[in-house]
């Protein structure tokens, strides 16, 4: 069959979870036996959000083929345990970037190249790009932003014109909205939905579901209220409560009906009722833990946890493998120093140093890996949480003052971490890092592939920086020792220490590839040394 198409838009405010909504309709349509991929279309002009601030978006997901993407399409992996690609987040950027590389290469001779229909058909073309694949028999696509946003105008157009050209079941607009609850009139309010669904109207585009988010239930007499001023059936109105956790939304609108709403809508044939069993399993294992471990996080952009969403999430689900609760402990590593650095992180059973950029925060993650290096505390460093372990090893052990990333000191004298050669006479900053999948050899008899079970792996990146190798012999002289290699390159994947309990470091960012059905092995292993740790305590 031709594939249907969903659009998922949202209003009165953002950050409502349209991406966990989006997610967990695929989850529940996945689990009844159909093919499902998700997209997000971005409104803001940045190409991608690879040079995007973390603290204003959240952290940059990066896919197996090298694209910076918006942080939503990791909750797509995470809840469908399927890869997204470049294909799977576009935003109006790329879209205008493709319709003016074409007007220069003379596609539209004659022609004022204008926003309808040049810019909504680029939209369209990107909208249908992965039905036409073949491979899926639904294709969800998240429109991001607020509808009434002046940059979402052109998406919402382009929606218009596709279900008029698609017809009339082969397209369904799901529409998220906020109830507010106001505390001093101790009502829930529907007001703002029913603006937010007129602004969507007045651009041509009628909802065919409304998903409601609110803190408290939304009665019988209010979904009808909303049904009549929105003008959508009662059954339609899908209330959408705060959950404990958004591995919680799949089940929570199963019972809302949210996937036979769909169904019915887009005439899918009726299969079998939603195998969810694994994931329930899941959810039993996370909130019945026999165990508890605290990790302490030392990062740089640690006041927006969003920024670190992938690692975040990927605790959970090595907490659930492991049946033990994950408590994260944040640290600025701005605000660690020799002194106090001690005090700090003394009480955690385990302590992970994040990825970043940049020289702020860099002396505070080295005093935090000396702390747990000498102190035995289990260690798991990511990318340059990885460099930074390197580079304590250099100064401290190896003795070599000064020692650094060139990244931080281009003059330092040694640099046992430097720019990719490949990297050296690049000038642009968007999507021109190492990225994306790459394979990496573990040697036998090393901690790494233990954890990993076997000696061929492949993970995701996004660096310009690598470990030198011209002091390699000295690293492993003095036991630290480089476990994960790329076969064609030599590139140093994996550094780990002999004489510690568990101290691992990779290049790489092993929490892209955790899913709630694969959790990663990395991470699994990290908090299992944490619970040994804690025991031998």
């Amino acid at each position: 069959m031709a594939a249907k198409y969903i659009f998922v838009t949202g209003g009165v405010t953002s950050s409502l979870g349209k991406g966990i909504i989006s997610a967990s309709l695929a989850k529940l349509l996945q689990a009844r036996g159909f093919s499902v991929t998700i997209q997000k279309f971005d409104p803001y002009i940045n190409i991608d959000p690879g040079t995007l601030n973390p603290y204003e978006h959240g952290e940059c997901f990066v896919t197996e083929d090298g694209a910076e993407t918006d942080l939503d399409l990791g909750h797509y992996e995470r809840f469908l345990n399927v890869p997204t690609s470049q294909a799977n987040n576009v935003t109006t950027g790329r879209i205008y970037y493709n319709v003016i590389t074409q007007e220069r290469e003379g596609a539209y001779l004659g022609k004022t190249v204008q926003v309808i229909p040049h810019i909504t058909d680029e939209i369209k073309r990107r909208m249908l790009l992965l039905g036409e694949s073949g491979e899926y028999d639904i294709v969800i696509t998240e429109i991001g932003g607020c509808v009434g946003d002046i940059e979402s105008l052109p998406f919402i157009e382009a929606v218009r014109q596709l279900r008029w050209e698609l017809g009339v079941n082969e397209t369904c607009v799901i529409h998220l909205t906020l109830v507010p609850y106001l505390k001093a009139a101790g009502e829930l309010k529907t007001k703002p939905t029913q603006h937010s669904v007129r602004d969507l109207s007045e651009a041509g585009v009628q909802p065919d579901i409304l998903v409601c988010r609110s803190e408290h239930h939304i009665p019988t007499d209010l979904r009808k209220k909303i049904a009549l001023f929105c003008n959508v059936k009662q059954n339609s109105v899908i209330e959408s409560i705060d959950a404990e956790t958004i591995y919680d939304v799949p089940l929570l609108m199963r019972k809302e009906k949210l996937d036979e709403r769909v169904i019915a809508k887009l005439k899918l044939p009726h299969k079998s009722e939603p195998e969810l069993e694994t994931w329930k399993e899941f959810l039993g294992r996370l909130k019945n833990p026999t165990a508890e471990v605290k990790i302490g996080l030392v990062g740089k952009y640690v006041e927006l946890p969003d920024a670190y969403k992938s690692i975040v999430e990927s605790f959970v689900h090595a907490g659930a493998a492991n049946e033990c609760k994950v408590s994260i402990k944040w640290f600025q590593s701005e605000n660690i120093n020799d002194e106090n650095v001690a005090g700090l992180l003394q009480g955690m059973d385990g302590v992970l140093v994040a990825p970043g950029f940049g020289e702020r925060g860099f002396k505070g993650k080295l005093e935090a890996i000396r702390f747990v290096r000498e102190a035995g505390i289990p260690f798991l460093g990511i990318c340059l949480g990885m460099q930074c372990a390197a580079v304590e090893f250099a100064r401290n052990v190896l003795g070599l003052e000064g020692a650094a990333s060139t990244e931080m000191d281009p003059n330092t004298p040694y640099p046992v971490i430097d720019m990719m050669e490949d990297q050296k006479q690049i000038t642009q900053k968007g999507g021109t890092m190492r990225l994306g999948a790459y394979t990496c050899e573990l040697k036998k008899g090393s901690k790494a592939f233990s954890i990993y079970g076997k000696s061929k792996i492949s993970e995701r990146h996004r660096h310009r920086y690598e470990f030198n190798n011209k002091f390699l012999a000295d690293f492993e002289n003095a036991g630290m020792v480089a476990s994960g290699i790329n076969p064609d390159t030599g590139l140093v994947e994996v550094i780990e220490l002999q004489n510690h309990p568990w101290f691992v470091a990779a290049q790489y960012h092993p929490e892209l590839k955790s899913t709630v059905l694969n959790p990663h092995p990395l991470f699994v292993k990290f908090v299992k040394a944490a619970m040994n740790y804690t025991k031998s305590k």
